[in-house]
């Protein structure tokens, strides 16, 4: 990744016979191989760009797209309430451009596999050109197919859908899901969070949790230092569940809030 004035950034593939061209000037790719992270080089203009490797955050953000992506802001806790590490096996339902499934190949590493759903061709195409822009296509298998019919992979570690009506798949996610597996799911709006809430109590989860993520940037002047006058707001409700064996006679066993929040 090359970041230069205006922390304007740009992510590509280095080819020995390429170059960049930018409002501040050309890099050839061949002057760039080679160079260490976090190195300055300069623009045939004299402008000065630094070479950094890019973080997933910044994969995520330059992806292509022809949908809406889950924001890294969200990503970062589906991974963390999914507890997606290294070769685990997972699916997620509702492709789009890829920004999920990246994250989710970057977090299970070589030796997991993501099994990624979509009825759409054309967002297959893209998600799968989206990661093979980042390295990252040999960890992935597409399905072209309506989960409405079911999976065709089953005893993951974890699922996530990312679907207008997740509360109409849930019998087809606990043939999938594993004993004690993770389900999650994300949602814009309210009324499809509560369908989903009641479905999974009909289909037997427990550790219910719902909730949103905001993110509040600082302004970066010692002196002055108070919040930006923008903020990442509300970008989806989210839904997380555990698929449970023996529930209670009065409903689903209840999720409790966050580590000192009550």
């Amino acid at each position: 990744m090359l970041t230069g004035a205006g922390r304007k950034e740009f992510i590509f593939r280095l080819d020995p016979s390429a170059e960049l061209q930018t409002h501040q000037g050309v890099l050839r790719h061949s002057d760039l191989i080679g160079v260490p992270w976090g190195s300055g080089v300069e623009s045939h203009l004299g402008k000065r760009f630094f070479i950094l490797e890019p973080t997933l955050r910044d994969l995520l953000l330059h992806i292509r797209r022809q949908s809406q992506i889950v924001f890294p802001k969200d990503i970062g806790y589906i991974l963390l309430r999914l507890s997606v590490v290294e070769g685990m096996r997972v699916i997620e339902a509702g492709t789009g451009s890829g920004a999920m499934t990246t994250a989710l190949a970057w977090a299970v590493g070589k030796e997991g596999r993501v099994f990624s759903y979509d009825r759409r061709a054309d967002m297959i195409d893209l998600a799968r050109r989206n990661l093979v822009r980042v390295g990252l296509e040999g960890r992935v298998d597409f399905r072209q197919r309506d989960i409405e019919h079911g999976f065709e992979d089953s005893d993951v570690d974890s699922l996530f859908l990312d679907v207008p009506n997740p509360h109409d798949y849930l019998k087809q996610v606990r043939r999938a899901l594993r004993s004690g597996g993770a389900f999650g799911a994300i949602l814009p709006t309210t009324n499809q969070v509560s369908a989903l809430l009641r479905a999974l109590g009909d289909h037997d989860f427990g550790l219910l949790q719902v909730c949103e993520i905001s993110l509040r940037f600082y302004k970066r002047v010692p002196d002055r230092l108070r919040p930006e006058d923008r903020m990442v707001a509300h970008t989806g409700y989210l839904v997380f569940g555990r698929p449970i064996l023996d529930v209670a006679v009065d409903g689903p066993v209840e999720g409790g809030d966050e580590d000192g929040a009550g």
